[in-house]
């Protein structure tokens, strides 16, 4: 089955929502898709950009995000969708290092691309797609070009960068040729389409931010096939529920965390919405704890789907329901390339020992962006790639992830992996969510710490701490267990669902020495 761009769909059911934005409810068809992103095209031949160059998308969850991004796609452009969490001093480095000709943003954060533009390193172009503000209107540039293209039409695709929580983020450049019909896509994405089943008949849930690989990606499967994508301008359990029902999605994704959210809504609430519509309930960016998945799986029954990737795409890993039950706690067996277990001198492990994990791919196709070092630095010299994780295989292949290299503690001599009791803490009734890092101790080197977001705000401190203490070491040993937790009420978690620890990690680092 070919791919068919959202053109080909505008011309067919040009009144059909490709997106509708909630609880806004702005609704953008297939039609105003096209028109926008053709005009929008235009204008970036108009200013002289050719297929290959660079443009930056700085947008929260807008109903304008994809008429501008098919805009760069279909313009043979590389766009870089860009984090709105972040700040100014983050901005710019991404525009500058992505080498970006033209920046687009919104009225929501244009006071922070005002700030980074003092940092930017050459000339860009810098547009608003809301009015009212001091950038150039997007909106007006689109009104005065046309919808017949004023160039030749070629495929771009997107560089998105690392999500950064261990060093700069680092832009990850897939292998690019100019010349490329407009519905080609990236090597993967037909296999991801099989597999979930999009088709024209899809309702898709997207949660989470657009900036993210995932949500970025998706949303166009579910565009090249036809389908409604249904985005929410920001995550809500309670809302998230609600919108399963009056839209009768068929196919969800979730992190891990949102699905801790919905598990802990009054049970009134989560039994007032229907939720059978759903056919598939995707899964992935952070490993999700047992009990959490069990739990979801008892509430939806077996639709609940999971993968493991990255940014750089550098292998993957799927499974169905059913074979999560027979393989608790893993994240699949290999989709088109193979896994390898490697301990720290490049030895092949066993199944059940734990050790970095590297991917045989013979479609790899990432590089750093201007980090040919970095890029170097994920490869051995048999060409397979690892991006930092840690894990093992079981007999029947089934990948199972332990944690980030970055994460693990080190006591007394002892590898200790933060994931393991995060998952274990967020099992607890009273928490809403764990971060376990290690801090100095003078005799064991590191010792175990952890920083809990409560459940519920009216709480006793010592009585909880206590209570949470004597949970973990009821469950775990006690060389794993925290020496010591502490209360925070809103852990740094970003918004693509990954924990942002090692800012906490490095104040109680410093604290202590």
């Amino acid at each position: 089955m070919s791919f068919q761009h959202p053109s080909s769909h505008a011309q067919r059911t040009p009144n059909k929502p490709a997106v509708i934005l909630e609880p806004s409810g702005q609704t953008l068809t297939y039609g105003e898709l096209e028109i926008g992103s053709a005009r929008g095209a235009n204008v970036f031949r108009g200013l002289g950009l050719v297929p290959g160059d660079h443009v930056a998308i700085f947008l929260e969850n807008h109903i304008q995000f994809f008429p501008v991004l098919w805009a760069a796609q279909r313009a043979g452009l590389i766009y870089t969708a860009i984090g709105s969490h972040l700040k100014a001093g983050e901005v710019s480095y991404i525009v500058n290092n992505c080498d970006a000709k033209v920046l687009i943003t919104s009225a929501k954060l244009e006071a922070v691309a005002k700030t980074a533009a003092r940092d930017f390193d050459r000339s860009v172009r810098k547009y608003s797609v809301d009015e009212g503000g001091e950038l150039e209107s997007w909106n007006s540039a689109i009104a005065l070009s046309s919808v017949e293209p004023n160039g030749p039409e070629c495929a771009g695709i997107h560089m998105l960068y690392s999500s950064g929580t261990t060093g700069q983020p680092k832009g990850v450049y897939p292998s690019w040729q100019p010349g490329r019909r407009i519905d080609h896509v990236v090597p993967g994405m037909a296999a991801l389409r099989d597999y979930f089943g999009i088709s024209s008949d899809t309702t898709y849930l997207s949660p989470a931010p657009l900036y993210h690989a995932a949500p970025l990606i998706f949303n166009q499967l579910v565009m090249f096939q036809g389908g409604t994508s249904v985005v929410m301008e920001k995550f809500d359990a309670e809302l998230a529920l609600k919108l399963i029902d009056k839209w009768e999605v068929t196919i969800a994704q979730f992190v891990p965390i949102m699905f801790v959210r919905m598990l802990k809504l009054d049970e009134k609430i989560r039994r007032e919405h229907a939720t059978n519509s759903l056919i598939k309930v995707i899964h992935a960016a952070a490993p999700c704890p047992i009990a959490v998945k069990q739990a979801m799986i008892d509430w939806w029954g077996p639709v609940i789907f999971e993968y493991y990737s990255s940014t750089e795409n550098a292998g993957a890993t799927l499974l169905d329901t059913n074979q999560w039950i027979d393989h608790p706690g893993s994240v699949g067996l290999p989709l088109g390339c193979a896994v390898h277990i490697l301990d720290d001198r490049g030895n092949e492990l066993p199944p059940g020992e734990i050790g970095d994990v590297y991917f045989e791919n013979p479609n790899l196709n990432f590089e750093y962006y201007k980090e040919p070092e970095k890029t170097a630095s994920t490869r051995n010299e048999m060409g397979w790639v690892t991006i930092g994780d840690v894990g093992y295989v079981d007999d029947d292949g089934f990948l199972y992830l332990a944690d980030r290299k970055d994460f693990m503690i080190i006591s007394g001599g002892v590898n200790i992996y933060p994931q393991e009791l995060e998952d274990l803490l967020v099992a607890h009734p009273e928490v809403a969510d764990a971060a376990v890092f290690g801090v100095p101790n003078e005799e064991f080197g590191e010792e175990v710490k952890a920083v809990v977001q409560p459940a519920r705000k009216d709480f006793d401190p010592d009585a909880l701490r206590i209570e949470l203490l004597d949970w973990c070491r009821s469950q775990i040993s006690t060389l794993k267990a925290p020496k010591s937790i502490d209360f925070d009420s809103n852990l740094p978690r970003l918004d693509n669902g990954k924990l942002y620890k090692n800012k906490i990690a490095q104040a109680y680092r410093e604290a202590s020495e």
